[in-house]
């Protein structure tokens, strides 16, 4: 590398002199650039900072005319330094203005100046800005002052995140990096949430970036490296993974990035450029994050999670975190930003101070979008590259109306979001106004509208809002949040509990659905690649009796002298609901030899979301007591669509004819054998889902607690003959001869029904 003074290593030194000096922020800046041009012996050393409004600012420079400086700006995809921040990769030319990209500013007067070289400041896969080096000779830059230049643009990525040129911005010009930013999602739980940013997995907090014994860094690295890789021998040396399968192909993979030489080159190269072990894991994580960020292919992406991964475990290792901050140890206003969530890892958190969720994944439809809405936690998702939006304490707010999220909100902003809130607060209170009315339509149709619960907490819903009981109560929430698998006791005091709050309001009980997205992280993991089709709810629970026994037996004497309803996930055929029963039938026995209580009425039921069971209504429902339609899963297989691929997801309509078509038929042969009927998934959670539903017949829905106000609101304003009878011909017309969706909502204008 050509230097004059010492190279990178005596230039990180002078700059963390630098930096460390009581100037302002214009002068500590001069004093980078003309250090850097000394350094590195070039002609030329510029800065260029992404503003708020998508430009990027000249803010110092050694070698062009001074004058430019926070005069020359350059719209961010503008000439060779927009080029570098748009593709977030480094350009190094010997003839600048011979590529087509150039863009010539004469204020500068860059004209004389032809070899280039510019990187990218990046700051958690963000682009802050552009470095920039020329020089009036035309060269290529060698790969040494590629990553001495490289290195330099993290310490400025801090300078500038830290918020300290702010001052040298004209308003509305700030930088980008520490102002004020609004992202756009999916909705994924409504509400609206002020708080302040707490990392789901905390981003390792660096505090040593120059390195003072290079040797001693590269030791450091090495041993850390060794660690990792020795971990993951372990992991793959357990007798659980050791026979083979999907699992230890997938840990193998992981293991082979791990023992990448081209990372491990990539590594040892930054820190040889003066960066300590730690600060050189961030920096190739930074520079890998933002290339395959823009990268369109799937198995990229993914290979991307991997990568930072292994990068996070590395840097933990290497300062010596090795476990994330308690969860329970949250302010009182908190906002979790995560790359991805599951229902277990979000009940970990505290729910009185949890106030919102913003994830880089995630559909509406996914299960841990379902518990969010249950627990009336406001929630967007599929934000690009959440983690890196936001440091630890940052204001936000989440809009989990509009699906977008604003991050370090002016007083406007804040202000204007505090009034909705309170807006929503006076909203509920009209709703909870309505408690104790009866839910009967205009027409004198009465609604049984209940509250879908999972845990103790979630009981007192069922005074709150003034529902009829508990339409499902998901037992498997008791198993994801706990470090073992319960106890029967435990069970059984829980399910006591239950039927305690309730009273005489009934209780449906489904039993054990796991597996899926829904592990248990106390049990062996079971890769499956289609896991919504695979080993999970009552299979899982028939395939392991004891399992499903034990539950049974703990809802059974929770029961005694009393009405108990009983309800299977993922019947797909008969002979399942059969085998299912006969475990109830088996227990019953047990507890009457032993001298227990029995329950006064035991209802048996199934829940309804395999298609097959479409077509063995007839048969099934000469045996169940009661049928409860689980919508989500219904819908997705009904269309072969994944609901937590945020690429296929949304490709059809839960208003559609062919879904409305299936839900009248479970409807009409329900009534002709006079059996019970609810439905239970997130359809019946909206004004709109729920006007379908009483149209189609159905006269008991179950809901999150937080929906039931809306939904009886509208309810109590809507004549059911008439739904029905504008409903019925939409249905028999050609499927997609008109927007069913849209009839409806005309429908309630007409009638003055809030959607």
């Amino acid at each position: 590398m050509r230097s004059a003074s010492g190279g990178p290593r005596v230039l990180l030194r002078r700059l963390r002199e630098t930096m460390a000096e009581q100037v302002s922020a214009q002068e500590r800046l001069d004093k980078i650039v003309v250090l850097i041009a000394a350094n590195m012996v070039a002609e030329v050393c510029s800065v260029y900072v992404l503003r708020i409004d998508n430009t990027l600012e000249l803010y110092a420079t050694e070698g062009l005319n001074r004058e430019a400086v926070h005069h020359t700006v350059l719209s961010a995809h503008e000439g060779l330094v927009g080029l570098v921040a748009s593709e977030a990769t480094p350009l190094n030319l010997s003839d600048a203005q011979s590529h087509p990209a150039f863009s010539f500013r004469p204020e500068t007067g860059e004209e004389i100046y032809h070899s280039f070289l510019g990187v990218p400041i990046l700051r958690a896969g963000n682009t802050l800005g552009v470095l920039v080096v020329q020089n009036r000779a035309k060269r290529n830059y060698v790969e040494e002052e590629l990553e001495a230049l490289q290195t330099t643009a993290m310490v400025l990525a801090e300078l500038i995140a830290s918020g300290e040129l702010s001052a040298l911005a004209q308003p509305g010009h700030e930088p980008a990096a520490r102002h004020s930013a609004q992202k756009v999602g999916a909705i994924l739980s409504e509400g609206i949430a002020l708080g302040h940013v707490v990392l789901h997995e905390p981003r390792v907090v660096i505090k040593d970036y120059i390195a003072e014994d290079l040797p001693k860094e590269i030791k450091r690295l090495d041993t850390a490296l060794a660690k990792l890789r020795a971990d993951l021998d372990r992991m793959l040396e357990r007798g659980d993974v050791a026979e083979g399968g999907e699992h230890r192909e997938v840990l193998e993979a992981y293991r082979m990035f791990a023992n990448d030489q081209g990372w491990s080159h990539k590594l040892h190269e930054a820190v040889a450029t003066g960066l300590t072990a730690e600060a050189a894991v961030e920096r190739v994580q930074s520079d890998t994050r933002a290339r395959m960020l823009r990268s369109t292919d799937p198995y990229l992406r993914d290979r991307l999670h991997d990568l930072e991964d292994l990068g996070y475990r590395l840097m933990r290792q290497l300062v010596g975190q090795d476990h994330a901050p308690s969860r329970e140890q949250l302010p009182d206003n908190a906002i979790v930003i995560a790359r991805a969530m599951g229902p277990a890892a979000l009940l970990d958190y505290d729910r009185k101070r949890l106030r919102g969720i913003v994830l880089e994944e995630g559909t509406a439809n996914s299960h841990v979008s379902i518990v969010a809405r249950a627990l009336g936690i406001p929630a967007v998702g599929e934000v690009p590259n959440a983690p890196g939006i936001a440091d630890p304490g940052d204001a936000i707010i989440v809009d989990g109306t509009s699906g977008s999220i604003y991050v370090r909100p002016s007083q406007e902003v804040e202000a204007a979001f505090a009034e909705r809130v309170r807006f929503r607060a006076r909203r509920q209170a009209q709703y909870l106004a309505l408690r104790d009315r009866p839910c009967v339509t205009k027409d004198g149709q009465k609604v049984e509208l209940m509250i879908n619960a999972g845990l103790a907490i979630d009981l007192p819903h069922i005074e709150d809002t003034g529902s009829a009981g508990i339409g499902l109560f998901r037992t498997e929430l008791q198993f994801m949040v706990g470090q073992s698998l319960p106890r029967t006791s435990d069970q059984l005091a829980l399910y006591r509990t239950v039927l305690d709050a309730a009273g005489t309001k009934p209780v449906t009980f489904r039993t054990l659905d796991i597996g899926g997205d829904k592990a248990l992280p106390y049990m062996e993991a079971v890769i499956e690649e289609n896991p919504a089709l695979g080993w999970r709810a009552i299979r899982l629970g028939l395939d392991r009796p004891g399992l499903l026994r034990g539950q049974i037996r703990a809802l059974l004497r929770a029961g005694g002298g009393r009405a108990l309803r009983i309800m299977f996930p993922m019947i797909s055929e008969v002979a399942e609901f059969d085998a299912a029963k006969a475990l109830v039938e088996r227990e019953l026995t047990y507890l009457r030899q032993h001298g227990h209580t029995l329950p006064e009425r035991i209802d048996i039921g199934t829940m309804v979301e395999v298609p097959a069971l479409l077509y063995q209504l007839d048969e099934l429902l000469r045996k169940v007591d009661f049928i409860s339609v689980g919508s989500n899963d219904l819908f997705q297989f009904l269309y072969a669509v994944d609901r937590g691929n945020a690429k296929v997801s949304e490709r059809f309509d839960t208003m559609s004819a062919p879904i409305l078509r299936a839900l009248r038929q479970i409807a009409h042969k329900c009534h002709t054998a006079q059996k019970s009927l609810s439905l239970c998934g997130e359809m019946a959670s909206k004004p709109i889902g729920a006007l379908a539903l009483i149209a189609l017949g159905y006269r008991s829905l179950s809901l999150s607690a937080t929906a039931l106000g809306p939904v009886k609101a509208m309810v109590l304003d809507l004549d059911a003959k008439k739904a029905e009878a504008m409903l019925g011909p939409l249905l028999d017309a050609p499927a997609g001869s008109v927007s069913i969706r849209q009839k409806l909502t005309e429908f309630a204008e007409a009638e003055g029904l809030a959607l």
